[in-house]
């Protein structure tokens, strides 16, 4: 279920019987405020999403070059290719919890198979968190370059992903 800051807000208040304090109606002004802004960076996302993944996959085994090579994890076109495409992946649902406000849907949608799948096949970690890094810099150099100041918003669904990521023991 895909939760967004106000739902899961009243939900939290609904569960302990209560009713929306002041650091609730803060909470909401800020989300209601920044809602634009998250819109136009979630725009950028959609309107970018292909040129971003494949230069963020390019910088990545720029900076990682051993991933392409023979044994590499993202050597063989096949390889490369779920690379690219699980970085899409990571990109789109970002753009949700944007949208949302809300990182839920991250772990819910993208983190609760992730972590069995990646120990199961032997995916580096490492690598994996920096391309997610490396998108999150392209999107705000783009929001900034569009003339979004604040460009602080981009940060917690990618740093959420990368940080539940790296908790991964492999």
């Amino acid at each position: 279920m895909l939760l967004d800051a106000v739902t899961s807000l009243i939900k939290n208040y609904d569960v302990s019987g209560r009713y929306l304090d002041r650091d609730a109606i803060d909470s909401l002004k800020s989300y209601f405020q920044s809602g634009t802004t998250r819109i136009q960076i979630a725009n950028i996302i959609n309107a970018n999403s292909p040129e971003l993944v494949l230069n963020a996959g390019k910088q990545l085994f720029e900076e990682v070059p051993e991933l392409i090579r023979a044994g590499g994890n993202a050597y063989t076109t096949r390889r490369y290719s779920a690379c690219l495409r699980d970085m899409d992946y990571y990109l789109r649902y970002v753009s949700y919890a944007l949208i949302a406000g809300d990182t839920s849907v991250l772990d819910e949608r993208v983190l609760q198979g992730l972590r069995e799948t990646y120990n199961s096949l032997g995916v580096p970690i490492g690598p994996t968190v920096r391309g997610i890094q490396i998108m999150k810099e392209m999107i705000k150099d783009m929001a900034f370059a569009s003339g979004i100041e604040n460009t602080s918003l981009v940060d917690e669904p990618f740093d959420h992903l990368a940080r539940e990521l790296s908790e991964v023991s492999i």
